[in-house]
Order: structure tokens, then C-alpha cells, then sequence
């Protein structure tokens, strides 16, 4: 069966071929003015690292689905590099990109090079994180990123029944990398969630380091998402304030931190058990769907990004043909200079009891990648 009537039959999606309407999205599909018709032959897509899982995949959709319709369509990645990343960009230009998609590294540092961008009448579509500090990025396409926080924030409260327990339960909480915009958005979903149950009590800090608001956000981020960082950072914080107790959630805010968490973890003795954790992530990376299943991982939030490389290939097959390029959100992601006018897809969370479900019967993973 293919992947799109995998989709289809599971009512993930309806209608890609012209456009998507997330249910979850704060309004309705706002297409704005139709254009002009562009004659739209070469896309540049600009990923952040090949060192995630996840950009891996995107990179790969977005290419075959533009190239199967004819599209030239270069890839490159950054590695993680701003300076890379704005090379490339330079690079793309001049290879004759009328579109840019750009998954930024650090979505600050872009405005000159959109500039040239712009001068030679090139799109662009921020791809995930949002371009910040420019007038010259015209759409946004991601995943409503306050509503990941918000799932992860949620899935906490629901399994440590904190509405009638009065704990008090430890929490180690984390946040992404400093530099993604997108890192604030995660946080603060989780955070509103979570924090009357730290201002109540009801969940404590052991280590401190519990931002006092949703703006201190940065203050407990790890750099460039690195497994290795929240690692480090987590047996830190288990050798200094955890000798006489044990931690019982830990919020991470995506699977690449959780995977170094969970090594942290085994690393201070914790096994999977009634005992072990709660521990959130994001992005069903085969890794953390592994440790889902093993019982190391709780919970990851998925966001199914073929419909988010399928929903920028429809933005551009908008542009090629004048027709209206749809939005379903023009309120939320002021980048500082702009409302940047954005479609914004439903996450869901997974569990180990739903991978099956949604993330093997979807298509999303095969059964051999994560030993079912």
C-alpha cells in the first residue's frame, strides 16, 4: 500500500494534494490574495544537521517530493554551523533557487543573506523554526510547538495524578537549545502547564533549576540539542542533589535530549520498572520509540513530519501556479520584525502502548527499525 493511502486509510490526512487543515491549529485557513503564476523550476532546501534523525528525513521527503514533480531540488546541510548554513544559503542563490526552504540553526543570524534572497525576488519558507529579526521570510510551516509543550506538560500531570495527589514528586526539567526559536515555544507549553504544581509544591526542583518564568526558558537549554549535553548535565544534577533521593519526571523536550537522559539515568542506577522515571521527549526518533518500548522513555510527541514536507511542497505548488498559498495562523509567530503568516500542524503522543498503532501501521517506522 502506499504511503499516502496508508495516510489516507488511517484519517491522518485528507486532501494533500491541494492543501491540510490542522485540527488542532488556532484558526481557520486563511489563504490570503491568490498571485501571479512563477515559473518555479529550482527549490534550495537548507537543513540544520544531518547529526538528527529527524532533519534526516525531512531533507530526504522535501527533495523526492519536488524532484518526482519535476522540481531541481538541492539539498544541503549545515551541520549544526550558522556560518555553514549561510554559505550554503549564499550557495543556492547563486545556483538559481527561486524558492528557499530554510530550516534554520540559529533563526538571528539570517537577515543579510535573506536580503540577497530578496534582491533577486527568491521566496522563502521557514521550514520548522521560525526566521527571526527579517521582513524577508514570507511563510512559515511547523507544528503548533506551544501545543508539543502543552502534550508534555499534560502527559505528566495525567500520569502522576497531580490534580489529587499531593506528592511532593521531584522534577528535573530541561529545555532545548538556545538558539532554536522553537525551543521557547516547547518550554512554554510544558511550563504553563507545569509550573502552579511547583509553585504549589506539589512538584519540586531539587537542583533549582526552575525557571522562574517562561522567559528564563534559556537558562537550563542545551546547546545544539545534544544527547551528550543533557547527559552530562543530568548526572551532574543526580550526583549533587539526588545522593539521598530519587528523581521522578524528568521533562525533556525532544527525543535527543531524552536519549541522553536515559543514559544519565542508567549511568545512577535507575532500571525501567514501577520506580523508573517519567521521561517526555518529542519526534518518535527510532532510538527513543526503542527506549519507549524497553521502558527507558515514556512518552514522545509526534510530529509526522512527511505532512510537514507535503504541506511546503503544497506552498510552493501554490506559488508555481498563482494560486492562494494557505495559512491557518497570522497572530502568532511575530519573528520581530513581522507576523510571519505560518501553517501550523497537529503533534499527538505516542506511548508504548500506541506505536504500534501510529507510528508502524502509519507507515512512519517499520517494525524491524525499533525490534517489533
Amino acid at each position: 500500500m502506499s504511503l499516502m493511502k496508508k495516510l489516507l486509510g488511517l484519517g491522518v490526512v485528507a486532501g494533500l494534494a491541494l492543501g491540510l487543515t490542522a485540527c488542532d491549529a488556532p484558526t481557520e485557513p486563511n489563504t490570503g490574495g491568490a498571485g501571479e503564476a512563477q515559473d518555479i523550476t529550482n527549490v534550495g532546501i537548507s537543513m540544520p544537521t544531518r547529526e538528527l534523525e529527524r532533519w534526516i528525513n525531512d531533507g530526504a521527503q522535501l527533495q523526492k517530493l519536488l524532484q518526482d514533480a519535476g522540481y531541481t531540488a538541492e539539498l544541503q546541510y549545515a551541520e549544526n554551523d550558522p556560518d555553514t548554513q549561510i554559505s550554503q544559503i549564499q550557495n543556492l542563490i547563486a545556483g538559481g533557487s527561486q524558492v528557499l526552504v530554510v530550516a534554520a540553526i540559529d533563526g538571528s543570524v539570517l537577515a543579510p543573506v535573506l536580503q540577497d534572497a530578496k534582491d533577486k525576488g527568491i521566496t522563502v519558507i521557514a521550514y520548522d523554526r521560525l526566521i527571526n529579526d527579517t521582513p524577508n521570510v514570507d511563510y512559515y510551516a511547523t507544528f503548533d510547538n506551544q501545543k508539543v509543550g502543552t502534550l508534555q506538560g499534560e502527559y505528566i500531570v495525567d500520569q502522576l495524578d497531580l490534580e489529587n495527589q499531593a506528592g511532593p514528586f521531584y522534577l528535573e526539567p530541561f529545555a532545548g537549545s538556545p538558539d532554536d526559536n522553537n525551543a521557547k515555544f516547547f518550554f512554554s507549553g510544558a511550563w504553563d502547564v507545569l509550573k502552579p504544581y511547583v509553585d504549589e509544591g506539589k512538584l519540586v526542583v531539587a537542583s533549582g533549576k526552575a525557571p522562574k518564568s517562561n522567559d528564563d526558558w534559556a537558562s537550563i537549554g542545551i546547546q545544539d540539542w545534544e544527547s551528550s549535553g543533557a547527559q552530562s548535565e543530568m548526572e551532574n544534577r543526580l550526583a549533587t542533589f539526588y545522593t539521598d533521593k530519587k528523581v521522578d519526571v524528568v521533562l525533556s523536550p525532544n527525543d535527543s535530549l531524552a536519549q541522553g537522559i536515559a543514559e544519565a539515568l542508567a549511568s545512577s542506577g535507575y532500571t525501567p520498572g514501577p520506580d523508573y522515571p517519567l521521561l517526555t521527549g518529542q519526534d518518535a526518533d527510532k532510538a527513543s520509540v526503542i527506549n519507549i518500548l524497553a521502558g527507558k522513555q515514556s512518552m514522545t510527541v509526534w510530529k509526522d513530519t512527511r505532512l510537514l514536507g507535503q504541506q511546503v511542497f503544497n506552498m510552493i505548488e501554490a506559488l508555481k501556479s498563482g494560486a492562494q498559498v494557505e495559512v491557518n495562523d497570522t497572530e502568532s509567530y511575530d519573528n520581530g520584525v513581522k507576523v510571519v503568516p505560518s501553517y501550523l500542524l497537529p503533534p499527538e503522543v505516542v506511548v508504548k502502548d500506541t506505536v504500534q498503532e501510529k507510528l508502524i501501521d502509519s507507515g512512519f517506522l517499520k517494525a524491524s527499525d525499533v525490534g517489533l
